[in-house]
């Protein structure tokens, strides 16, 4: 039985044994408050070396207070940058305006100059030539504005600036053909009475039969007691 009970104890069948060591509670306690110490003196440690790093160290308050001093600096200086920035991009958009405006002024002053200029052909167009009638009719001009109606548009002048004012009347006739036949058709009314100081623009529009073909249009000025003024003629 002996034999059995000493043969288990030293076969690998037998229950583990853990060796510890005996360290008494004040060591412990020793080592455990050096091994705190250690760690506090090493996290102040970073702390100043991280100062250090950023400058902010306690021993150096003329370099913080320099730093400051340029970051005012440079903030007051972009400030200044942005206002000019603000200031050149009002300017900017106000001499843009200022060009389209003057662009817009100049098209007008040029269709302006344009109509001048036709006024100014018309008028000289207009002009008498030496022996000419004391009375005239000039620019005598017609369009067909629609089937069976015809615009006319001419001008009455005196030929003289001592003349007195003219009294009269004005007849336009249209010439042509209709349905293969000679064709003629006055004014719708008969003659308009006609008042000329210096000249008179006179305009109109003559119905005719819509299958007739206008090839003349003649305009007569007489005066009060049907004599013969002036006359033109416009072959289309």
């Amino acid at each position: 039985m002996r034999w059995k009970l000493l043969r288990r104890r030293l076969s690998i069948s037998a229950p583990r044994m853990i060796v510890r060591s005996y360290l008494p509670w004040p060591l412990r306690w020793a080592v455990i408050a050096l091994m705190l110490g250690f760690s506090a003196a090493l996290a102040l440690w970073a702390f100043e070396f991280g100062k250090t790093l950023s400058g902010l160290q306690r021993g150096n308050p003329d370099e913080l207070h320099r730093l400051r001093s340029e970051l005012l600096e440079l903030r007051e200086q972009r400030d200044k940058a942005q206002s000019i920035a603000n200031t050149a991009e009002s300017l900017l958009r106000a001499e843009r305006v200022a060009q389209e405006r003057l662009a817009e002024q100049m098209k007008a002053l040029e269709a302006e100059n344009l109509a001048l200029k036709g006024d100014l052909g018309f008028f000289e167009r207009l002009l008498p030539a030496s022996g000419q009638q004391p009375l005239s009719v000039r620019s005598l001009q017609a369009e067909l504005a629609e089937p069976g109606q015809m615009r006319f548009q001419l001008l009455v002048m005196q030929n003289g600036k001592t003349l007195p004012e003219f009294h009269g009347r004005y007849e336009v006739t249209l010439t042509g053909t209709l349905n293969g036949q000679a064709w003629t058709q006055t004014m719708p009314g008969g003659a308009r009475s006609l008042q000329v100081k210096q000249y008179q623009r006179v305009e109109g529009v003559i119905a005719f039969p819509e299958h007739a073909v206008v090839k003349q249009v003649q305009v007569r000025v007489t005066d009060m007691g049907g004599t013969l003024r002036a006359q033109q003629s416009l072959k289309l």
